[in-house]
């Protein structure tokens, strides 16, 4: 059994050194996808436009405008926003100003037109009941159109109000003599993402798709080709078993796939600075299955399929889609209705991204993700007989 499948995985080798243009595909495609995805795809936002219609134009309602287009601008010293990016916020900045309106009027336009994401509306007296012991209000008009940036700029405005009132209630105390007391000193710590960057959080869901796809659409082309030569017939008179054919077409790809994962590992450090935290044997075991469980469900796919045109689009749709949508490699699977949840398990790409994320950004032991891999295996070894059994019925046939 072990040289008949050893022959079949030579012959696999030969094919993909035969298919250059394969080859490019397989291993420069990766490295294209990780690069826009990991540049396209942040949650991070800077350079927010600001427009102010200052009513006060007195020197705090200036201070305060200037505080946030400074490049150190509300993320520095200690508050929270300066442990989360105070860094990028020295290099980039986060509010861009963009216009001083003259008249209510201009406001509906600016957000209208786009020119501006917030407007910042100063009342008139704003200097004068700051320091009366009157409330002072500040407006924010923020554009709702994209829901996260909305969000967010009303995070760094609050942020900014804060570390705003607490350098005004300072200098208010210091000039009585007196000093500040704070009942409660709230002091946030992340764990695991220490400047809450995006893109490491995106990365191993990236690294994921980015396999699933290689993995599903190279085995299940391989084979619907043996199909469309002829040459598949020859293979099945043969005394070959179902089993033996398909670990002999996995093994070389498997192969491929590791250093695929590989090369993608090194861009991820190279680029974005990825470190694995983690267990690298834990990270290279993990990898392994989950490249047996896609490349047996590409298997299937190369089962029902009988042109590699209908192939490819069936292996795209069950391997991009799902990983893309269902495996919380963007979107939270926590925030999705309870039916979606239960469909997210239709993907391998689910449970390999948790293995990703704890072993990369947590550090973690197997522990912490033993139930994955069990998954992952139990998705392996279904599509496997699933597709002994397809593949026994079709030469049968």
């Amino acid at each position: 059994m072990f040289r008949r499948t050893l022959a079949i995985a030579r012959k696999e080798v030969r094919q993909i050194k035969r298919d250059k243009r394969m080859l490019y595909v397989l291993f420069i495609f990766p490295f294209i996808l990780l690069i826009l995805f990991g540049y396209a795809i942040n949650f991070d936002v800077h350079h927010i436009k600001m427009a102010v219609y200052d009513q006060d134009k007195s020197a705090d309602s200036r201070k305060f405008v200037d505080r946030l287009t400074a490049k150190w601008s509300i993320l520095t010293s200690s508050d929270l926003a300066a442990r989360i990016d105070a860094r990028r916020a020295g290099q980039e900045g986060y509010f861009d100003l963009v216009a001083y309106l003259n008249s209510e009027d201009q406001i509906r336009g600016m957000l209208d037109k786009g020119k501006a994401q917030v407007v910042i509306v100063f009342p008139q007296n704003f200097s004068r009941d700051l320091y009366s012991g009157r409330e002072a209000k500040i407006q924010i008009l923020v554009s709702g159109v994209n829901a996260n940036t909305a969000s967010v700029i009303t995070n760094y405005m609050n942020l900014a109000v804060s570390s705003f009132s607490q350098n005004i209630i300072k200098e208010f105390l210091a000039k009585k003599a007196k000093q500040s007391y704070i009942p409660i000193d709230l002091e946030p710590r992340f764990w695991f993402n220490p400047d809450l960057n995006s893109t490491r959080f995106l990365i191993p869901g990236l690294i994921s798709m980015i396999l699933i796809i290689t993995a599903v659409v190279s085995i299940s082309l391989s084979l619907v080709r043996e199909k469309e030569r002829g040459t598949i017939e020859q293979i099945n008179v043969s005394p070959l078993s179902s089993l033996e054919l398909l670990l002999g077409k996995t093994i070389p790809y498997i192969i491929i796939s590791l250093a695929i994962a590989a090369i993608i590992l090194l861009a991820g450090y190279v680029l974005f600075g990825i470190t694995i935290k983690g267990s690298v044997l834990l990270l290279f075991v993990s990898t392994l299955v989950f490249l047996f469980a896609s490349l047996n469900l590409g298997i299937f796919v190369s089962a029902i399929s009988d042109t590699q045109q209908v192939a490819f689009q069936i292996s795209t749709m069950v391997s991009l889609l799902p990983s893309f949508i269902l495996s919380g490699f963007v979107f939270p699977i926590e925030s999705m209705p309870a039916a979606v949840q239960v469909l997210t398990n239709i993907t391998p790409a689910k449970f390999f991204v948790i293995i990703l994320r704890d072993i990369l950004l947590k550090g973690v032991g197997l522990n912490a993700f033993w139930q994955d891999l069990i998954y992952l295996l139990i998705f392996a070894v279904f599509f496997l007989v699933l597709s002994i059994i397809v593949n026994k019925k079709s030469v049968s046939v």
